[in-house]
């Protein structure tokens, strides 16, 4: 099939570019590689620049400043959340933040299984998790 607007047929190669992507550690690789044992300065830049890759993707950073001062805010949160349960413009008038962060924060709560989001009649409250 077609399309139309470039005229080409989808063939796998196309369509599958995502498996076959060359990532900056694949190609550190292949350069550690190449060079061999005929520059280990040079290896060893290399792989320390794979170690970093690698620490950057598994999240082993300390936490940023906003992050900490979020933690904060989340803890208030969960005091001024009750089991009857309140919106999320009343919370974040009670702590005193946007609703956008407080929006942001209740969702981590939640996924974080500390609070809870239920609806009634259109309206999304949130609640603290007893236990």
């Amino acid at each position: 099939m077609k399309n139309k607007k470039f005229g080409w047929r989808p063939t796998p190669e196309r369509v599958d570019t995502m498996t076959n992507k060359m990532t900056k550690k694949v190609a550190l690789g292949i350069a550690i590689e190449a060079i061999g044992e005929k520059n280990p300065e040079a290896v060893e830049v290399l792989s320390k620049m794979v170690t970093q890759l690698e620490k950057r993707a598994t999240g082993e950073r300390k936490p940023s400043k906003t992050q900490v001062a979020n933690e904060g805010v989340k803890a208030e949160i969960l005091e001024v959340l009750t089991s009857e349960g309140a919106q999320c413009g009343e919370i974040a008038v009670k702590v005193g933040i946007s609703g956008q962060k407080c929006s942001a924060l209740l969702k981590q709560l939640v996924e974080a299984g500390l609070a809870e989001k239920f609806s009634e009649k259109r309206v999304t409250y949130f609640r603290a998790v007893e236990g």
